[in-house]
């Protein structure tokens, strides 16, 4: 072992000792209901495939059709020749559906919001954080320059004092452009389930002169008259300067997109590195998210939506029959708090030999003290699979009372 390996098994083995190393699973079949892990056949409550469409026939045609067509992959950036048909078409529809001017896919929602962010920022802004967002979040805002401040977890307060200082401080800057403060959130977080404060966010934001950008990621599909996200729900889309989303949860594809102004997204053609500098995305994954986001459109959308809730229902329920204390908001999102990153890996082994597939997360996904399992629904459970569910679960010791969180 040289010493380049030698080092790299030291910070392995300082890991393993906090209890928090982490191995792929190998998955042997579709996103289904019951998932073959590795050699066992699991009830899998762990997908984000909310609506069931990841291995639907639908979405399963579109791609085979857009390989048909176009090639297995895009051979190129979208600024070469890898602007495909199904490229333009996706985010035809993506602005559509959200009832946006304009919409730009990228290969992942993680570089949606790296390209974006360090698009619209650098040193002289600032950028402000709800504490709870995902990792890609803070990764651009750590990247793009600007000077980065947190605010607590659904928390206006918090914010608006942060607001406060941010215009003391550009108002005291000079330079070629005026200083300009961003504002990021989660429309409904990833790893509790609650939702933003979105109008308390936008009233702050307008207060202030600054922009709001808002992951949909989690909601994009389940909220809302037309599933367009919360935003719609709180009737607030047309207040955000930024919405960001992805195609490989409730819309069971892959990718992720901005949407907004048509200026917005000329912006982003030019300045948006990871749009500029990566290949296409493949026309398959396009072609499927297209096909997915006029599914959900549809009345069969609205049933399958519909269907996801009456199962998060039934799931929650049971729960607080078996005694555990959950988030009162309808999420398909559920955290059973465990607290200790042993216990709930030790949890998530139990439920593992009943059948029952939900992996533990653990630091650096959540805080120090905060492991839990990451329980979530979809319309493709059955309600004997919610029964199970609540029977593996009851074996276990319910984890503390989830922090209470504004709605």
């Amino acid at each position: 072992m040289n010493e380049f390996e030698q080092e790299l098994t030291q910070r392995l083995d300082a890991i393993r000792e906090q209890g928090l190393y982490r191995e792929l699973r190998r998955i042997n079949s579709p996103q289904l209901p019951h998932t073959q892990v590795e050699d066992a056949t699991l009830l899998n409550f762990s997908s984000n495939d909310y609506l069931g469409l990841a291995n639907d026939p639908l979405l399963k045609e579109a791609a085979i059709k857009g390989i048909q067509r176009y090639g297995a992959g895009s051979g190129a950036s979208r600024l070469l020749c890898g602007s495909l048909a199904p490229h333009h078409d996706l985010e035809q529809a993506i602005a559509v559906f959200k009832g946006a001017e304009a919409a730009l896919a990228f290969s992942s929602g993680y570089t949606a919001a790296l390209g974006t962010i360090c698009a619209l920022l650098d040193a002289h802004d600032v950028i402000i954080l709800d504490k709870g967002v995902h990792a890609c979040i803070v990764d651009a805002a750590r990247l793009c320059g600007a000077e980065l401040r947190v605010f607590v977890h659904n928390d206006p307060d918090s914010l608006a004092k942060i607001l406060r200082w941010a215009d003391r401080r550009n108002t005291g800057l000079s330079g070629k452009r005026r200083p300009r403060t961003l504002i990021v959130t989660e429309s409904v977080f990833s790893m509790e389930g609650d939702f933003a404060a979105l109008r308390e966010l936008v009233e702050l934001k307008e207060k202030h002169g600054a922009w709001l950008m808002v992951d949909e990621a989690h909601a994009t599909g389940l909220y809302g008259e037309r599933r367009r996200g919360l935003a719609e729900e709180f009737g607030l889309a047309g207040q955000i300067e930024v919405q960001m989303g992805t195609l490989g949860k409730a819309l069971g594809a892959a990718g992720g997109y901005i949407c907004g102004s048509r200026t917005l997204m000329d912006y982003l053609v030019n300045r948006a590195r990871s749009f500029i500098f990566s290949t296409a995305p493949v026309p398959a994954a396009a072609a499927a998210a297209a096909a997915a986001i006029q599914f959900v459109q549809s009345e069969e959308g609205q049933a399958r939506r519909n269907q996801l809730w009456a199962r998060v229902d039934q799931v929650k329920n049971g729960l607080i029959a078996a005694g555990f204390v959950l988030p009162p908001v309808r999420s398909a999102i559920i955290p059973l708090m465990m607290g200790d990153e042993t216990r709930a890996v030790e949890a998530a082994a139990a439920l593992r030999e009943q059948g029952v597939f939900i992996p533990a997360i653990r630091y650096p996904t959540v805080a120090r003290g905060q492991a839990r399992l990451r329980l979530t629904v979809s319309a493709a459970h059955a309600a004997a699979d919610v029964a199970q569910l609540v029977a593996a679960l009851s074996n276990l010791k319910p984890g503390p009372e989830v922090p209470s969180r504004r709605a």
